[in-house]
């Protein structure tokens, strides 16, 4: 139904098989993409970099969103190779342990900061740099979750970072619209990633996410990359500023 032959995408947040970036560069390389993936550290490469061959990835760099030098030096590199970027996938959050276990009232200021920076305003970074290397158009990609509209036990100071994280993607979007430029946020009901495993009582929340959703079923990677890659397509290119529920219908009656 259509084709990303041709198509640069830049994948960020594969941390191992399990990873949702993982699911999406899966989908995107199927459909035709040639890939540059990421990975956080020299003790990550070793998970990151056979996944990221497997899937022929033409660029395979260390990125720590903190550290400007190496986003700048990941842009740089598709900039001399590529010439431009048609798809950006941001797929990475984190929140120290401490603020995340507690309650919201009780996140310290400096939690409360490293988990704004890093969960939200690195994909701001991330589409400051790719816009120029979007002239013809492109889309770009984060990945968001239900507790950002409600209330879900133990999500915690999470959900209004990602709530923050869904509000500059429509701000995006009505910015960069009129360049082609989509801006979305992805959002899977529960998962069980390694990021996720640092919520409290994690599963229980898969257990009874199931059981509410009207498929009784949790969405996959795989379902996740499916989509995102539909979005990457020129098919998609009138669709932009959206939270895309990918969920089984959680979302609706949780």
């Amino acid at each position: 139904m259509f084709s990303l032959a041709g198509k640069k995408a830049l994948v960020v947040g594969v941390a191992n098989d399990s990873s949702i970036a993982y699911g999406v560069a899966k989908s995107l390389k199927a459909q035709g993409a040639d890939l540059a993936i990421t990975y956080f550290n020299e003790k990550a490469e070793k998970y990151v970099r056979p996944l990221a061959e497997e899937l022929g990835a033409e660029i395979i760099m260390p990125l720590n969103v903190e550290h400007d030098d190496q986003l700048d030096a990941v842009f740089a590199e598709i900039t001399e190779k590529w010439g431009c970027l048609d798809t950006l996938v941001h797929s990475i959050a984190f929140c120290p342990k401490e603020d995340l276990q507690g309650r919201v009232i009780d996140t310290s200021r400096a939690g409360f900061g490293v988990a704004m920076d890093i969960s939200v305003h690195s994909f701001v970074r991330m589409v400051h740099r790719a816009e120029p290397l979007m002239p013809q158009g492109g889309t770009c990609m984060t990945v968001s979750f239900y507790g950002a509209a409600k209330v879900v036990e133990n999500y915690n100071i999470m959900g209004p970072v990602k709530s923050a994280l869904e509000s500059v993607t429509r701000y995006m979007a009505a910015e960069l619209g009129p360049k082609g430029i989509s801006v979305h946020a992805l959002s899977p009901g529960p998962l069980r990633t390694r990021a996720a495993s640092g919520i409290g009582h994690f599963d229980e929340l898969l257990e009874n996410a199931a059981q509410a959703a009207p498929t009784h079923q949790l969405a996959t990677i795989e379902d996740v990359g499916a989509y995102a890659a539909f979005l990457a397509s020129q098919e998609a290119f009138n669709i932009t500023g959206s939270v895309h529920h990918i969920d089984g219908g959680y979302h609706i009656v949780g």
